[in-house]
C-alpha cells in the first residue's frame, strides 16, 4: 500500500506546482489581433485577422477574404469551417466598438448593424438605431484598404458574413454599395429589411443600381417570424439573379430556430461560397 502512496505521489509532483494563475487564454492559431480606427466617427475596433496555413512560405499567393461583422460570436465557425472545407481563405472579424461605458461589450451592434431608427425613443437614445449608413464607409475606408494594402489579397474576392443583425447589415450594404464585396452570405436577417428592400424594390428600374455579385441566404424552419419577410427577399434575388445577380435560391435549415439555424448556415455557406470562387 505504500508503494502505491508514494509512486501516485511522484506521477503527481509535475502537477502540484501548476496553480490557476499561471492559466493562460487560449489563442486561435495563426491569428492576429490589430486595432482599428472608424476615421469619420473617431471610434476604436479591432480586426482578427486569420491567415490560411502556409501563408508565410506562399509568398506568390493571394487569397480570397471573409469579412464578418460580429467577430467575437461568428470567428470560432467560421475558422473550424474554412479550414477544413476552404483552407485558402483570410477570414477577417470586425469587432464591436471598444471602450463604451457598456459591460456588455456587443452593445455598439445595435447601432451600426441596423437600418432603422427604433419607435421607442427610451431605445433609441439608449442604443442609437439606425446608423449603418454611418458603419458602412468605416468597412470601406478603413477596414477593407487595410487588410488588402497589408495582406496579399485578391480584391475580387471578398466576400461577406453576417448573421441576424449584422445579416441585415449585408442586405443594407447589398442594396445601397454592392461592389463593396463580390459574395454576399445573409443568414437570418431581422425584419428590419422589409421596409428597406421596399423602398428600393419602388424606384425606377433606372435608379436601381445592378448587383454584379453572388448571394447566399439561410433561414430556420422555425424562424416564422421572419419567414415570409425572408421568402420575399428571396424571390427579388431570384428575379434580379436573371440579370447580373447569382442567387442558388433560399436555404431552409430543417428543424432549426433562430439559434440553432447558426452552425447549419456556417457550414452550408462556406460549401457554397468556396464553389463561387473555384469556378
Amino acid at each position: 500500500m505504500k508503494k502505491i502512496t508514494v509512486l501516485f505521489f511522484l506521477v503527481s509532483l509535475p502537477f502540484i506546482g501548476v496553480k490557476a494563475s499561471e492559466q493562460k487564454a487560449y489563442e486561435m492559431p495563426r491569428t492576429q489581433v490589430v486595432p482599428i480606427q472608424d476615421t469619420k466617427n473617431d471610434r476604436q475596433y479591432e480586426l482578427y485577422i486569420r491567415l490560411p496555413e502556409g501563408y508565410a512560405e506562399n509568398t506568390n499567393t493571394h487569397y480570397p477574404v471573409i469579412f464578418a461583422a460580429d467577430a467575437v460570436w461568428h470567428m470560432d465557425m467560421l475558422s473550424g469551417a474554412t479550414e477544413y472545407l476552404m483552407p485558402n481563405v483570410i477570414v477577417v472579424g470586425i469587432s464591436w466598438q471598444k471602450g463604451l461605458d457598456d459591460e456588455r461589450a456587443h452593445v455598439s451592434r445595435y447601432r451600426d448593424y441596423s437600418i432603422e431608427k427604433s419607435s421607442n425613443p427610451v431605445h433609441q437614445a439608449k442604443y442609437q438605431f439606425g446608423q449603418a449608413s454611418n458603419h458602412l464607409p468605416f468597412i470601406r475606408a478603413n477596414v477593407i484598404p487595410y487588410v488588402e494594402n497589408n495582406y496579399r489579397t485578391d480584391p475580387d474576392e471578398r466576400a461577406y458574413f453576417g448573421y441576424s443583425l449584422s445579416g441585415t447589415f449585408g442586405v443594407y450594404v447589398l442594396f445601397e454599395q454592392s461592389d463593396t464585396f463580390k459574395h454576399y452570405i445573409l443568414g437570418s436577417p431581422t425584419p428590419q429589411i422589409a421596409g428597406f428592400i421596399d423602398m428600393h424594390e419602388t424606384k425606377p428600374a433606372s435608379q436601381q443600381q445592378d448587383l454584379n455579385v453572388n448571394v447566399f441566404v439561410a433561414i430556420g424552419e422555425l424562424e416564422k417570424d421572419k419567414m415570409e419577410m425572408t421568402e420575399g427577399f428571396a424571390s427579388i434575388l431570384q428575379r434580379r439573379s436573371e440579370a447580373s445577380l447569382t442567387f442558388s435560391g433560399l436555404e431552409v435549415i430543417e428543424g432549426s430556430n433562430h439559434g440553432t439555424a447558426f452552425p447549419e448556415t456556417v457550414i452550408r455557406s462556406i460549401k457554397w461560397l468556396s464553389q463561387q470562387i473555384a469556378e
